[in-house]
């Protein structure tokens, strides 16, 4: 298995309760850092269609 470079956001500094993406050649994994065993996998679209929509603001409340 190839070892995984997660990332987190600058913002979280050495928060532990912080998203953690890592690039593959199929796609984007993403977890919590809270749970890292929780790992959804997402395509190159569906991670684009993502970022677009949190910059959008769809997520706010």
């Amino acid at each position: 298995m190839e070892e995984l470079a997660w990332r987190k956001p600058s913002i979280c500094g050495d928060g532990n309760n912080c998203p953690e993406v890592a690039i593959t050649a199929d796609g984007v994994l993403i977890r919590s850092s809270l749970v890292p065993d929780g790992v959804a996998q997402l395509t190159t679209a569906e991670w684009r269609d993502l970022v677009a929509a949190i910059r959008a603001g769809e997520f706010d409340l």
